[in-house]
């Protein structure tokens, strides 16, 4: 069998019972944790040219080391040129083993390899714990060979945490080394 990822082991060895006594709780299923991590790229007006759909697919398969799912439009919009059935995006998402390396790569070799990176905002939480990250360009993963991208494309990612606050998340993510912005500084 092989190892458990770099942070998973962190995780379970240090960090749920750091997290278990710094916050308090007197469940340990209370404490945050990972449930899931999804990242999506949207397609926009190169929806009907097949060589565009299919190298998007093919980046977002590079990133994610599985197969992403096409998103189709569930109406027509006149305005935006779709009809019903056009593929609109591609989604992947990533749990257990894949979902611990690719946070691990995230936190060690996306960020710093994105430019002009300031940090991720406080604000990027959603209400309920869980993350999300834009990502200006895809040519930051080092799977991509930025000589064979044929247009610069931004990609969302989402870190579903099983959390019962914002505040909690943050506390798992700074344990894990997540650089976010205090007052408009990176901390």
């Amino acid at each position: 069998m092989k190892n458990e990822p770099r942070l998973k082991e962190k995780y379970d060895k240090e960090v749920r019972a750091q997290l278990q006594k710094e916050l308090g709780l007197d469940n340990a299923m209370m404490v945050p944790r990972f449930e899931k991590v999804v990242f999506n790229m949207g397609i926009g007006s190169a929806g009907g040219d097949k060589g565009v759909v299919d190298e998007i697919e093919k980046e977002m398969a590079l990133i994610a080391g599985q197969k992403p799912v096409r998103t189709l439009a569930r109406k027509a919009v006149a305005g935006f040129k779709v009809r019903k059935g056009d593929v609109v995006g591609m989604k992947v998402t990533l749990r257990g083993r894949r979902m611990w390396e690719f946070i691990d790569k995230l936190i060690n070799v996306i960020f710093p390899r994105t430019k002009d990176f300031r940090g991720i905002s406080a604000d990027s939480f959603d209400g309920s714990g869980n993350l999300n990250i834009g990502i200006k360009e895809q040519t930051v993963f080092p799977e991509i060979n930025p000589n064979d991208v044929t247009a610069l494309r931004g990609l969302e990612i989402t870190m579903e945490i099983n959390s019962i606050s914002d505040e909690h998340s943050k506390a798992l993510l700074d344990k894990f080394g997540f650089p976010f912005k205090e007052n408009g500084k990176k901390s």
